[in-house]
């Protein structure tokens, strides 16, 4: 599903046109990211958690090359998802 599938659906079911849902869904992702960007979580109970990682630098190689090259620390988006969610996917 992507997100006109997501935005078409959503309209069906709830009754809104698909202008106002997609209005939403784009606010609702630029909060998460914003919020995401500022270094806070976001946490919808029993749907799951939206929050950044550290990833530590590390030592990769070039596959053409093989020349070893330095890859420097960053900070990742990351998605941990609730119980309700881990058990409708069952």
């Amino acid at each position: 599903m992507n997100k006109q599938d997501l935005i078409n659906s959503i309209s069906e079911k709830s009754g809104l046109t698909k202008k106002d849902v997609e209005s939403v869904l784009n606010s609702f992702l630029g909060e998460v990211t914003d919020a995401l960007s500022s270094g806070d979580k976001v946490q919808l109970i029993g749907f799951g958690t939206f929050e950044t990682r550290k990833r530590s630098a590390r030592v990769g190689r070039n596959p053409q090359t093989g020349a070893t090259l330095e890859i420097a620390e960053s900070k990742v988006p990351a998605f941990k998802a609730g119980n309700k969610l881990k058990e409708a996917v069952k």
